[in-house]
């Protein structure tokens, strides 16, 4: 792993994020259910108005994917939609431990995710480099890993 840039914030992320993306046509991005939801809807924020489709498949179930489209307040989950894209964003929140998510299901996810495609890429964007904790970096084959760390502090005024 070489790590290309060093960003902070989370407009970091973001910009981060976009530049990875700007070739992509489809992009369907992975993740827990509620946990990953709100993260797919933030990163999908900053390519809105590109034409590019994007979906969201909560966890291992591939079927029940939804489009993330543009609303009047931000981007929320619309109607069932087919996944398939040439971009797959595996959110961290698959690989924590208690959401109980075999990483060589999810390679399985990823592949049929990427099936028809002839540009495929992998992104993973996560927290505290749970991906490479986990060890999921030795099943799914990423192209990128954004990965940030979070620091919280609670102030009393």
């Amino acid at each position: 792993m070489k790590v290309l840039k060093t960003t902070k914030g989370i407009g970091g992320q973001l910009t981060g994020f976009r530049e990875l993306v700007k070739e992509s046509d489809n992009i369907t991005f992975i993740g827990s259910p509620g946990f990953c939801t709100p993260f797919a809807e933030l990163l999908a924020f900053v390519i809105r108005g590109t034409g590019k489709g994007m979906a969201f498949i909560p966890g291992l179930k591939y079927e029940n994917a939804k489009s993330i489209v543009a609303a009047e307040d931000g981007m929320q989950l619309g109607e069932k939609i087919d996944p398939n894209a040439d971009t797959v964003v595996l959110l961290g929140g698959v690989a924590m431990p208690k959401m109980g998510i075999d990483p060589a299901d999810m390679n399985d996810m990823v592949t049929k995710t990427l099936e028809n495609s002839e540009n495929k890429l992998i992104i993973g964007v996560c927290f505290q480099s749970v991906f490479q904790e986990q060890e999921w970096d030795n099943y799914i084959d990423f192209d990128y890993i954004i990965d940030s760390d979070l620091t919280n502090s609670t102030i009393e005024v």
